[in-house]
């Protein structure tokens, strides 16, 4: 990590890319981030079971989306590079296909620009960027360089919104997105919900209460206020370890969020 970077990272403050690279086993956390993760998993041990199948649903939906044509995908809300990135699946269809990560985390993009090599028949491109600020997203260079508009591009934005609060308007940014692509396109996403476990997601976000993002879960109806133009891909609004799984329904996993995608009109 550069002295630069080391900078602009407050590790005092725990960061929902690095609570989550903790539950998948990384080493990309601090001390913030890991009391958070083991508050979470003393209230509700299955989390690491769940954001197992969180980054699961990523994988069967790029892998879904480029077996039926798409190349183009604007992956918002990065996450520290693990295993099954987008641009790992995407291209293991499609070598040529073309990835843009969006992150607004410094250490994410740091780790995306050191480990995140695409094929020599694609292209895959970071930039350091905010959800909320999607005019700054759609006209960087690099992104306008990486994507043809004019044909269908896959947006993804894996559990990223519900670190934002209702006042800051999210389903506006995500309009934004969506009026960005062409019919054809796709949006997919994962999000947090209380619909089916009332008691340990209302203690999750009680943890996160005071923490920067803070963590809003969202409705069924909610989230389905994001696919406004969209048809939803069967089997529609679902629990993510539901959407089309590989090998059949898995087991019982803990039933904390919704994974869905839609294609536009």
């Amino acid at each position: 990590m550069t002295k630069e970077i080391e900078h602009r990272i407050d590790t005092s403050v725990p960061h929902p890319a690095r609570v989550y690279d903790y539950w998948l086993g990384g080493k990309d956390n601090f001390e913030a981030d890991r009391v958070v993760a083991e508050m979470v998993l003393k209230t509700e041990p299955g989390m690491i079971e769940a954001v197992r199948e969180n980054r699961a649903f990523l994988g069967r939906v790029v892998r879904h989306l480029a077996k039926a044509g798409i190349s183009q995908f604007l992956d918002i809300g990065t996450g520290i590079p693990t295993q099954g990135n987008t641009h790992e699946v995407a291209q293991s269809v499609n070598p040529a296909a073309r990835i843009v990560y969006v992150d607004n985390d410094p250490i994410v993009m740091n780790h995306a620009r050191a480990l995140l090599r695409g094929s020599e028949e694609g292209r895959t491109t970071y930039i350091e960027a905010d959800l909320l600020e999607p005019e700054a997203v759609l006209g960087d260079r690099s992104v306008l360089d990486t994507l043809d508009f004019s044909k269908p591009v896959a947006v993804i934005i894996i559990g990223t919104l519900m670190h934002i609060r209702n006042e800051l308007d999210p389903w506006s940014a995500v309009k934004a997105y969506s009026a960005a692509v062409c019919p054809g396109s796709y949006l997919a996403l994962s999000h947090t919900t209380a619909d089916f476990e009332p008691e340990a997601m209302a203690a999750m976000a009680e943890i996160y209460r005071d923490t920067p993002t803070g963590m809003t879960h969202r409705s069924g109806p909610e989230i389905a206020r994001f696919f406004d133009g969209y048809a939803f891909v069967e089997p529609g609004l679902v629990v993510g370890h539901q959407w089309r799984p590989e090998g059949g329904v898995p087991k019982k996993v803990f039933a904390g969020g919704y994974g869905v995608v839609g294609r536009k009109l």
